[in-house]
C-alpha cells in the first residue's frame, strides 16, 4: 500500500501488527504502550472514519484545555438497527455515567496518553474512554466528522452481544467512578 510506505518512512509512525485479531481494546492498549508522543490520535480500521477530520480534531484539542477531543457521526453511514441500538446505548451510558458524549462509539479520538495510562485495562475500554476522562474530572468535548461506509473488515458482534459486553462493562466503570469520586 502506497500510503502505509509512506506513513513508515515518518519517524512519528509505527506499525503493530497482531499475530490475530484481538480486538479493538487490546489493539489500541497496545499503541498506547509503544507511542512516542503524549497525544494519541485514533481512528476505526474499517474505513469509516474519514482522516481528513484529523486535523480538524487536533486542532481543537491544542487550542484549548480539554484531554480528549471525540468525533460524533452525524450522518451515519450503518444500517438502521445499528444506528437505534448505538443511540439506545449511548443515551443508557450517559445516564448512569454522565460523561455528556453523545456518540462514544465513534472511533476517531485525540487524546492525552498520559491520563490513558491512568486507567486499569479492560476488554471493551475503548467504549468508554469519555466517561473515564469525565470520570477522572478532565474535560472532554466532541464535534461533528464524517462518516463513511465500511470498506475493510465487518462487525464482530450482534445487538444481543454487544448490549450483554456493554452492561457489564458499564456497571465495571460505574463502580470504578465512584470509587475515584469517593476515595
Amino acid at each position: 500500500n502506497k500510503q502505509l510506505k509512506i506513513f513508515l518512512n515518518k519517524k512519528n509512525f509505527i506499525l503493530i501488527k497482531n499475530k490475530s485479531n484481538k480486538g479493538q481494546s487490546f489493539s489500541l492498549n497496545i499503541g498506547y504502550e509503544n507511542a512516542r508522543s503524549e497525544t494519541i490520535v485514533t481512528l476505526d480500521g474499517d474505513g469509516q472514519n474519514d482522516p481528513k477530520d484529523i486535523p480538524k480534531l487536533v486542532d481543537i484539542y491544542f487550542s484549548s484545555d480539554v484531554k480528549l477531543v471525540s468525533g460524533i457521526r452525524v450522518k451515519r453511514n450503518d444500517s438502521f438497527t445499528k444506528i437505534i441500538s448505538s443511540k439506545i446505548a449511548n443515551f443508557i451510558r450517559d445516564l448512569f455515567l454522565k460523561d455528556g458524549c453523545p456518540d462514544t462509539g465513534c472511533g476517531l479520538k485525540v487524546m492525552n496518553r498520559k491520563i490513558l495510562k491512568e486507567f486499569k485495562y479492560f476488554n471493551g475500554i475503548h467504549r468508554f474512554y469519555p466517561s473515564l476522562f469525565v470520570g477522572h474530572g478532565y474535560k472532554c468535548s466532541y464535534h461533528p466528522v464524517n462518516h463513511r461506509k465500511r470498506t475493510f473488515g465487518k462487525s464482530k458482534y450482534n445487538n444481543l452481544d454487544r448490549a450483554i459486553r456493554g452492561i457489564r462493562d458499564l456497571f465495571k466503570v460505574y463502580k470504578y467512578i465512584n470509587k475515584i469520586k469517593y476515595d
